[in-house]
């Protein structure tokens, strides 16, 4: 039956790679594979795990997040910090690919939402980059791995579903998740400062722009988004709120936002909350049918051959790393990362567990890996969100040439924090000692 266990989760893959829907794909294998195996009685133990979902108060920040990212991205905020940072970074070699990475870290740490910050970014910034003589694979590439910073710095909506699938807190794994953002945008703008001194003809500074009140624009451009970072991750941080809290302040402070900027109109908040059904829906009924599948595993004893497998590998729990990693890296090309935080990280976490892991450093390497799902080829969402706004002249090759470097970047971020779990754990074990939490 084991055996039969493996065979379903192919059956599953495999369907998934042709184009199926996913939740319908795993709710029909578990389904098909239950009832054969197990008996149509064994689903009376579903709705009991269907209704731990939807009664979930951590998952409820799912929602709110959502509809916080769509109502800044009405807002305006992403053109206006764009603008503004152009300004400011446009001068120097690469100062266009910098005002990117830094405006992609701003809204990562206030909206969250991969598709509307690569989708504005493409807009706005890969055009003013081509004209000005970038090169179009850095641009491409540039655009579409600021956009994913979302994934990791926090509030991520893959580290909200992270931590309930491996039984971590939200906050501590927000601030697990602080140094390795950091890391990221130190990569990246340190490539792109390379990059423009070996070949200035790729990232050429720009001379000329209209000379405006820079300081208030500044002011008037940062101070948006810092005061939703403060009030979502500080409140968080400092134990003032709950995340699913945080979340809600964060979703009222993207309103406030929306009013001020005379964005609030009805027609606005009827479509954020429209896409944030139609996200949030999606998301859970995702859920359901990886919970009928995960259950249907189990019962099939498919966790105990798994867990066999890697128990007996040679290199104990370094294996285990190198391979559950190599394959969700490998999974990454094909499925989108809710696909596999749902299907995979729920296999490997009983494992990770039995082998004494430090289960928040496995959470954030699992939340890094996932990111570069975003980014690689054929089915990276961030490559065709990018594709869909960028001029004719840009071909998908050059797109996909563009992205190697931030992959690769991407990896060596994923091996300094598998090499040097402290860079994970200090933030979090800091903020313990501030709050009197016994380590």
């Amino acid at each position: 039956m084991e055996i039969w266990a493996l065979v379903m989760f192919v059956v599953a893959i495999s369907a998934l790679l042709i184009g199926y829907p996913v939740a319908f794909t795993l709710g029909a294998t578990a389904l098909l594979f239950g009832t054969v195996a197990l008996g149509f009685d064994y689903f009376y133990l579903l709705p009991l795990r269907i209704w731990g979902i939807l009664t979930n108060f951590t998952l409820l920040a799912v929602p709110l997040f959502v509809f916080m990212g769509v109502v800044l991205e009405k807002s305006g905020l992403a053109e206006e910090l764009l603008e503004t940072m152009a300004m400011l970074c446009g001068r120097m070699r690469g100062g266009l690919a910098f005002a990117v990475i830094i405006v992609g870290a701003l809204l990562a740490a206030t909206t969250g939402v991969v598709g509307a910050t690569v989708v504005t970014m493409g807009v706005i910034a890969l055009p003013a980059m081509l004209k000005h003589g970038y090169s179009p694979s850095l641009a491409t590439g540039t655009i579409a791995s600021a956009g994913t910073l979302g994934q990791v710095i926090p509030p991520s909506i893959v580290l909200i579903l992270l931590a309930d699938v491996v039984g971590v807190p939200i906050g501590s794994l927000f601030l697990a998740a602080v140094v390795p953002g950091s890391i990221l945008i130190a990569l990246y703008t340190g490539y792109i400062a390379i990059k423009a001194w070996q070949d200035p003809k790729s990232a050429p500074a720009i001379v000329s722009f209209d000379q405006q009140p820079i300081i208030l624009r500044v002011v008037k451009s940062l101070f948006p988004p810092l005061f939703l970072i403060t009030a979502v991750l500080g409140s968080i941080f400092f134990g003032v709120a709950s995340p699913t809290e945080s979340a809600a302040i964060g979703s009222t402070g993207a309103l406030i936002l929306a009013a001020f900027r005379r964005r609030l109109s009805r027609d606005t908040l009827q479509l954020a909350t429209l896409q944030t059904m139609k996200l949030t829906s999606m998301v859970f009924i995702i859920l359901i049918g990886a919970t009928a599948f995960g259950l249907v595993f189990k019962g099939m004893g498919g966790d105990r051959l798994v867990h066999d497998i890697f128990i007996a590998m040679p290199g104990g729990h370094i294996s285990f790393l190198l391979v559950g990693q190599a394959v969700i890296f490998i999974l990454g090309f094909f499925l989108d990362f809710v696909e596999i935080c749902f299907i995979v990280v729920p296999i490997l976490t009983p494992i990770a567990s039995a082998l004494g892991l430090d289960m928040l450093w496995f959470a954030l390497l699992i939340a890094i890996n996932l990111q570069t799902s975003f980014l690689t080829p054929p089915f990276g969402f961030s490559l065709f969100y990018l594709k869909a706004v960028a001029p004719k002249s840009i071909k998908i090759q050059q797109i996909y040439r563009g992205i190697v470097p931030f992959v690769i970047l991407q990896l060596a971020t994923l091996t300094l924090v598998a090499t040097f779990p402290e860079l994970i754990r200090w933030l979090p074990d800091m903020m313990d000692r501030i709050h009197g939490i016994p380590p």
